[in-house]
Parts: C-alpha cells; structure tokens; sequence
C-alpha cells in the first residue's frame, strides 16, 4: 500500500476531516484520535511533510461552563465571569443567558438583580474563553445559565452560575466569623455538664429524659447530615429536586453532629458510673422515645421496599429533630422548679447555648438585609421559631439559676426512717418504772 493510500484509509475512519499535502512538519494535536491518526503516517511517512486541517467535533459532543460555580458582587460593582468551551466549534455559534429566580428559569429577571446581558458568541474554530461583565443592581440571587439552538453543544443545562449580589462584603465577613464563632459555642457548650458531674462524682439534678432527647435528637440529625453530604444516591435524589441547588449540609455540620452525639454519649455513661439518686427515664419519656423510633423505623421499612426514596427517609429524620428540640428542655426546667434549685445542672451549658443561638439568629438577620432576602427568616419559620424557642429556654434557665433559686440546695430524701419511740409506761417518772423508784426521801425528824 502506498502513502497516500494508507493516509485515505486512515482519514477515512473519521467524519468531518480534510486533507492537505506540503513540505513541513506534521501539526500537534491534543485529541486522542489525532494522534493516533498522525501516529499512523508519520510510521509511513518518516521522508515527507503533512499538514492537515480538520475538526473533529461531532454534534452534540461540546461541552460549556462557566470558570467559577459562583460569584459575589456588591450593589453597583462589577464582577467578571468567563465562558468556556471544551473544544472548537465547527461554525460561528450564538449563546444567550437565562436567568433562574427560585424554580423558574426565563430568558429575563422577574426581578432585576443583575443588569441584562448581552449575548454571547463563539467564532469557529476558536475555543478561547469569552469573558462577561456583571453589575449588580439590587441585593438578591439569582442563577446565570445558557441556551443556544445550536446542535453542537452536548448538554447547556448543566452550565449555570450563582451570582450573589450583596448591600456590603464586608458583611460578607463578619457574618463568616460569626459563623465560626457560635459552631465553637454549641460544640464547647456540652463540656461543662461533663465536667461538673465529674467533679461532684455525681448526676443528681441532671434531667435523664433531656438526655434521651439530646441523644435521639442528635442522631436523627446525624443521620439526615450523614446522608446528605456523603451517600450518593442521596445527593443524586436532591439534584433531581433541585437540579440547580446547593446541598443545605456542608462539613462542619457533619462534624458537628458526631461531636454531640459522642459526647452525649459520655454524659449518659456518666449516670451509670456516678451518684444518680434514684433518677430515671419517665415513662412518658419512654413513650415519646418508642414513638420516635418506630416512627423511623416504619420509615426504613417502606424505603427498603421502594415506597419512598432514601432522601424522603432522611427528612422524616429531620422532622424527629425538629419535634425533639420542642420538648426537650421541658423535663429539666420542670424538675428545677420541683427541687426550688439548679444544683447539678450546669449553668455554663446554657450561657454557651444562649451565645450560640443568639449569634445565629443575629447571623440569619445580618444574611437576610445583606441579601435582601427576608424570606429566608418568615418564609421558613420552622427554623427561625426553633431557634428562638431553645433561646426562651435558656433565658427561663439562668432565671431559675440566678434569681428565683440562687445559691439553693435542694432538699434531700431522708432515705432512713429511725425507730418510732415508744412512750414511757403509765405511772413512770422520767422514763423510770414506778416499781424501780427509790423511796421517797423522809425528813430526819
């Protein structure tokens, strides 16, 4: 076979390619079939040069995203986004942007966050990325995306951006730090019941239902957290829902939730090692547990059996937490009040949870103005009332603590009765049988 027979034959396996012959040295490519091809002539053809043109994108087969997932930009600023293509296009091709408020995806904003944009365009054979200028023009969110009626383009819908447009950036920080600073408060916050009942080598006046609670609360979230950020299916289910959304769980949930279920976990070893006083679960906490259980429980059931999806079993999960965290202070609050003290309930636990909820609904207020986004807050009061209810608590907690029972110690079961005293016998003088008295005393006459 002769080079220029064995050159057609190879070109001839691929679509879309045109062939030229000259004096030079055969062009670098970086797709894979290229270099095959390339490979093929230069084993026969070490004594003459090639060069070749040619595109090897089939329709359908180019990809487009955006160089960032996401961008922030204050009111009135400017911010830059790039638009690449994964290979060159075979024609001189149009994009236009799409705006996605909430679920609705238009070709216009609703509500104008960001100032229009212009079209795009991708010149033939050039795959270099097109940069786009953003200004924002109201606080608010709104997801960037693409069309085109081009057939050349594997998949548009994947290709979107987040563009966050905020009253201050510094806000932007201090809300972060923030952040960081009430994760620390809740994780601390668990430490000082430990260490108090270490201390006092007992657990008298430390609520067992709330331990229950904290403990079946906890793992129902861990299990929700858990599912979230690692199990696949799970993720893939969500995207499905929310195929442009952001995964609600994030690291330092994750850690957080197995944090406080090992240490809630020491707390309730602790009752089995130390001084408890005959406390114990109640049996309408007993009750609510079993309820609890049962509940995820049935759930499982009809997961394993293709009812519901494995992403619906983890917000029933969600829906325990949220109906624990409603109940679970009651029990210790309760017995303060039956003891008129707070003796062996730490104080510290509340101070840390009180700064802990107190900086989140601060952080909730601070996101919400710099977003303009309020209902993030009375849109979702599930989880703006929860944490306002825990703050209530602990407010009713350092009350009992330093004012209504300051500095009491609570009354203790007299836990042996003495013997009941039997009354002298009748006719006795100062306990002593009248047979066993002296004589009266006479008087000398």
């Amino acid at each position: 076979m002769s080079i220029d027979q064995l050159i057609l034959t190879v070109l001839s396996w691929n679509v879309g390619l045109s062939l030229g012959f000259g004096l030079g040295d055969v062009g670098s490519s970086s797709n894979m079939g290229m270099e095959f091809i390339e490979t093929r002539i230069e084993r026969g053809a070490n004594n003459i040069g090639l060069g070749i043109s040619f595109s090897t994108n089939m329709t359908g087969s180019t990809e487009v995203h955006f160089c960032e997932d996401s961008i922030r930009i204050e009111v009135e600023k400017n911010g830059t986004v790039c638009v690449n293509v994964s290979h060159p296009l075979n024609e001189t091709t149009t994009l236009e942007f799409t705006y996605q408020e909430g679920d609705n995806i238009s070709d216009y904003q609703q509500h104008v966050i960001i100032k229009a944009l212009n079209n795009v365009t991708f010149m033939a054979n050039d795959s270099r990325p097109v940069k786009v200028t953003i200004k924002g023009v109201h606080p608010g969110h709104v997801i960037l995306g693409l069309s085109s009626n081009s057939t050349e383009f594997k998949n548009l819908t994947s290709a979107y951006i987040r563009i966050d447009v905020v009253h201050s950036a510094a806000l932007v920080v201090i809300n972060s730090v923030i952040g960081w600073i009430y994760f620390v408060a809740w994780s601390v916050s668990f430490y000082p019941q430990v260490y108090i009942n270490w201390r006092r080598k007992s657990v008298v006046g430390l609520n067992f239902d709330f331990l229950g609670y904290n403990l079946t609360g906890f793992l129902a979230y861990g299990f929700f957290n858990v599912g979230m950020y690692w199990v696949k299916d799970v993720q893939d289910q969500y995207e499905a829902q929310h195929p442009r959304g952001i995964n609600p769980v994030q690291v330092n949930d994750v850690f957080f939730t197995l944090h406080a279920v090992f240490i809630t976990t020491v707390t309730i070893l602790q009752c089995f090692i130390y001084e408890r006083g005959g406390q114990r679960v109640s049996w309408v906490s007993r009750f609510i547990l079993a309820g609890a259980w049962l509940f995820a429980l049935t759930g499982l059931v009809l997961t394993l059996t293709k009812v519901i999806t494995w992403l619906t079993y983890l917000y029933y999960f969600s829906y325990i937490k949220l109906g624990v965290t409603l109940i679970k202070y009651v029990p210790q609050a309760f017995m303060n009040f039956r003891r008129k003290s707070t003796d062996g309930w730490s104080i510290g636990n509340v101070l840390l949870d009180f700064t802990g909820g107190s900086l989140s609904l601060l952080q909730m207020f601070l996101i919400s103005y710099n977003n303009n986004d309020w209902g993030s807050i009375f849109g979702d009061p599930t989880k703006f009332g929860l944490g306002f209810f825990s703050i209530l608590f602990d407010i009713l907690f350092m009350v009992q603590h330093y004012i209504l029972y300051r500095n009491n110690v609570p009354y203790e079961a007299v836990q042996q009765v003495p013997k009941e005293i039997e009354p002298p016998p009748y006719g006795s003088v100062n306990g002593v049988p009248k047979e066993k008295q002296p004589p009266p005393y006479e008087a000398v006459r």
